[in-house]
């Protein structure tokens, strides 16, 4: 198993709009480490999509484990070979599934945006396909929105070889890597919710810093969860000069998915 110079925390929050609407969360997250690497993403599924969720779902894992198979290839991960053979595997991948289900599965369930990352001792890639949010060392860099909100979807290359590939946004040495975040559009909603008041408490919602210098998010596996489940949860006040009482919704609208790594505190 690779030694991990990092702890990771990853959660996901069903959108108030979809909850709304009786539609499921449609992100979804994986991570996993092998001896030769970690690799670590975040996908949402086209929210027009009658069960997206699916592929984000089947999406996540795949990239993972396809990140994974490579360095267990000795594929340089520093290589532009690297994302050009993960990308044809995953959408060789979705081929089989369309081939399964029809090809009308791909506009229902099989589009997804990828936000991702590959850690291995030497270098650290982050890549995505389609709308999202990274941060590196602090420094925050949002994908999208793009023209009619119509990100560009990995699965694309199954209607049209070559439309979508997935790109490379940062390659850096990992030693020079102190922290590091993933999100889904959702993430890029939360960041400019700094100043908002958490639901029936007298807080601020916070800056996105908080979730790799807070140490409660990598002491306890549940506390990122919570606290995305806390800043959606819906609220009543009490309006007294009208004698009512308010229903105040909570404050993401859409799917909120985050996976984040930071060093792991006192070691190299």
């Amino acid at each position: 198993m690779f030694s991990l110079p990092f702890e990771l925390a990853a959660a996901t929050v069903q959108g108030r709009e979809h909850a709304r609407a009786g539609r499921n969360n449609q992100d979804s997250f994986w991570a996993r480490a092998s001896e030769h690497g970690l690799a670590a993403v975040v996908t949402d599924g086209c929210g027009s999509g009658a069960q997206s969720e699916l592929g984000a779902q089947l999406g996540a894992r795949r990239v993972v484990e396809g990140a994974l198979s490579l360095l267990g290839l000795q594929v340089p991960v520093e290589s532009p070979d690297f994302l050009q053979r993960l990308g044809a595997d995953v959408l060789c991948f979705l081929q089989a599934i369309s081939g399964e289900l029809g090809e009308r599965a791909i506009g229902e369930a099989l589009l997804f945006t990828v936000v991702g990352a590959v850690v291995t001792p030497e270098h650290t890639l982050v890549f995505s396909a389609g709308d999202g949010l990274w941060a590196l060392n602090g420094d925050v860099h949002r994908l999208g929105p793009f023209p009619n909100n119509a990100p560009p979807y990995l699965a694309y290359g199954l209607l049209k070889p070559g439309a979508v590939s997935l790109k490379a946004n940062t390659l850096r040495p990992t030693a020079e890597v102190d922290s590091l975040l993933l999100g889904t559009d959702g993430v890029s909603d939360l960041a400019g919710l700094a100043e908002a008041r958490v639901p029936e408490r007298e807080e601020p919602v916070g800056p996105l810093s908080q979730f790799w210098s807070d140490g409660r998010y990598f002491a306890n596996p549940d506390a990122l969860r919570r606290r995305l489940a806390l800043l959606n949860r819906e609220s009543v006040r009490a309006d007294f000069p009208a004698r009512r009482l308010e229903r105040v919704p909570g404050l993401l609208s859409d799917d909120t998915t985050l996976v984040v790594l930071r060093r792991r505190q006192g070691r190299a």
